[in-house]
């Protein structure tokens, strides 16, 4: 019997362990998708407890404690720090062959030394020890990214964000790691909302442009791309809820951005036309600027609508779509690409029954001169755990080049989630082993360290043109 989470831990293999210890383990990070605030990154922000640290803003965990038959005053409520962590330690104890488990002892072990297992019995001597730590200088948000060899950091932006703490970290003499900005303009395609048209006057006032029309719609979001690009953004990034296409002509999106800014009713066809023609404008921009376009597709939000209104977005409240993807996909991404404007993309799967389906869509539009132009991107949300990696990985490899990959991200709000790239480089380590192993591909551990370590960093800052050297 192995011992639980030793150093070869998801290594069941000679090759694995190899490939890991050697190759995978000391590369730095390049966290090119994630939700960490770039002002607490400046300010280098402090945490009183883990609670603050660990529970806040986490829904994963708050689902887990929610199936746990905890109440929501331990969750989100009004409990006292101590009481939720305790709740969620009972919850921990529960979370068999969940990836919880294993990511929350790496977190204790990497960052607090800490060994025991967590549990009710064990809450208290962990909250202390753990506390304590989190009184030095260490212990704080730069500290968490140093102490993970992080490189560099995309996080997500609004278009409105004046990215002012990007540029006070660009400043930085003391802190190595890049914090780059994305541009996400989620709420400029949410035209169905009642809040669209004070966020599009608000877009007007930033870029100092009238808009009243989709063309100055358009010139608005290019200005901002502009800008966003000044300050060294290299990706977009957009949720897409569900995938439509619909061709419209210039006449017809006029009259669907005034009816929108007068607040009259935007029709589901409405939606779709200008949703679509707005991406492929939107695309156009991003390949003027070389950037990376992020498309996160799947996702159906905010299904409880009672926990939506009273503790609101991103609670733990959201699931799976399964809308037919296929066919709007391959639209949108063919208008962008018939005028030959469609940028470097990565598509991001949240139903795992798309991915053969997105492996191959990617396929179709790979570009000459251009190295795996198409990503299907890493395993997301539902689907990052060891199952979910893996199989992304295998239909990426059945179908496409799994060694042109540019690997792991954390998609998180934590500071403390950058073991989950230990954990993506232990599983495609044990992956790439377990097929050396059975024969099926050549005991040539130099070259599989390449590829390993291309996956886990060469590849994502080659693609992102994060240094001058890059050339994929």
């Amino acid at each position: 019997m192995k011992a639980f989470m030793d150093e070869n831990f998801l290594l069941n293999s000679e090759t694995a362990k190899q490939l890991f210890h050697q190759y995978a383990a000391d590369l730095p990070i390049v966290d090119y998708h994630c939700h960490l605030s770039p002002q607490e990154i400046y300010e280098n922000r402090s945490y009183k407890n883990m609670t603050e640290l660990w529970l806040a803003g986490d829904h994963y965990k708050w689902r887990a404690m929610r199936a746990n038959g905890i109440d929501e005053h331990y969750i989100t409520g009004e409990a006292d720090d101590y009481e939720k962590f305790e709740k969620w330690a009972e919850t921990v104890e529960k979370l068999i062959g969940n990836p919880l488990y294993h990511w929350t002892h790496m977190e204790l072990r990497q960052y607090f030394g800490v060994y025991h297992i967590l549990k009710k019995d064990t809450a208290k001597e962990i909250w202390e020890t753990c506390n304590e730590k989190l009184q030095t200088q260490e212990f704080t948000a730069r500290g968490f990214i140093t102490r993970s060899n992080v490189e560099i950091i995309c996080t997500t932006d609004d278009p409105l964000d004046d990215l002012n703490a990007h540029e006070l970290l660009k400043k930085e003499k003391d802190f190595s790691t890049k914090v780059l900005p994305t541009f996400r303009p989620d709420k400029v395609l949410s035209i169905q909302e009642e809040a669209w048209s004070s966020y599009i006057d608000a877009l007007g006032q930033v870029t100092g442009q009238t808009i009243r029309t989709f063309s100055e719609l358009v010139l608005a979001l290019e200005k901002r791309v502009h800008f966003f690009n000044e300050v060294g953004c290299r990706l977009s990034d957009h949720s897409l809820e569900p995938v439509v296409y619909e061709d419209a002509t210039l006449e017809e999106l006029d009259q669907i951005v005034r009816k929108a800014l007068n607040r009259e009713t935007v029709s589901e066809k409405e939606f779709r036309q200008f949703t679509s023609c707005l991406l492929v404008s939107l695309g156009q921009l991003y390949s003027e600027h070389d950037w990376v376009m992020q498309l996160h597709i799947g996702a159906l939000r905010n299904v409880n609508s009672r926990l939506f209104q009273s503790i609101g977005a991103n609670v733990g409240g959201d699931s799976m779509r399964d809308d037919p993807v296929a066919l709007p996909l391959a639209r949108l991404l063919d208008a962008m690409d018939q005028s030959g404007q469609l940028p470097k993309t990565i598509l991001y799967g949240l139903n795992p029954r798309d991915n053969e389906m997105l492996a191959a869509m990617a396929g179709n539009f790979q570009e000459g001169g251009t190295i795996a132009k198409m990503q299907f991107g890493t395993a997301w949300w539902f689907n990052d755990h060891r199952e979910g990696m893996i199989s992304q990985m295998k239909a990426l490899s059945n179908i496409g080049l799994l060694s042109r990959f540019i690997g792991m991200l954390t998609d998180s709000r934590s500071f403390l989630s950058y073991s989950r790239h230990e954990y993506f480089r232990r599983i495609l380590c044990q992956l790439i082993g377990e097929w050396v192993e059975n024969g099926e591909y050549p005991n040539d551990i130099e070259g599989l360290g390449k590829i390993v370590q291309d996956i886990s960093y060469y590849n994502a800052v080659a693609y992102l043109k994060l240094n001058e050297n890059a050339n994929l």
